[in-house]
């Protein structure tokens, strides 16, 4: 005779009628106990990031993967690598100035940069020309904000101050028929 509670192969009770759990949530309950069984034997059980995350590899050993979570051996995007390559070389006073340059409706605002252009950056000095000398004023009274924005964009001590100049008038003083001195000032003399 065969009794059914004494038998190792007996199907065990669904924990799910005894606890109420269902779906994901008995997946998740039997993942986290597969993982404490796992950290009481001594193994790393966690979410897919060893805390080695390049393993050495002894000689006999086989070799181990990384698995699915992200790894340092995984494709990094280009502009983290940039990034990354710039620091260790002491590139990042001069990127962020780039950047300044290079992205300056981004940094101060569409608005402002259709009417003013970032024409040079050296020693902490950002000079801007304006498109008319309305815009120049305007933006010389609101010159704190522009840096604080800057500030916020690429950091710190990148811009210490701005020049801001409207735009240039014609030269008369240049040409190729320009006699260079005074010229004649008074003819009717």
């Amino acid at each position: 005779m065969i009794d059914n509670e004494s038998d190792e192969s007996a199907p065990a009770e669904l924990p799910e009628s005894s606890s109420g759990l269902s779906g994901i949530d008995l997946v998740r309950r039997t993942l986290e106990e597969a993982r404490a069984a796992a950290r009481a034997q001594g193994k790393d059980a966690g979410r897919g990031r060893a805390s080695n995350p390049v393993p050495r590899r002894v000689a006999g050993q086989r070799r181990s993967w990384s698995g699915p979570g992200p790894d340092v051996r995984d494709p990094q995007p280009m502009g983290r690598v940039a990034r990354d390559i710039a620091k260790k070389r002491g590139w990042s006073g001069r990127v962020a100035e780039g950047t300044v340059l290079g992205h300056w409706a981004s940094v101060v605002g569409h608005q402002i940069a259709d009417h003013a252009t970032p024409t040079a950056l050296s020693e902490g000095v950002l000079s801007v020309t304006a498109e008319s000398t309305a815009w120049a004023t305007q933006l010389r009274m609101i010159q704190s904000q522009l840096l604080a924005k800057i500030a916020a964009a690429v950091g710190n001590g990148v811009v210490t101050s701005l020049k801001i100049t409207g735009p240039a008038a014609p030269s008369w003083r240049k040409g190729p028929r320009h006699i260079s001195g005074r010229g004649p000032r008074d003819t009717y003399g």
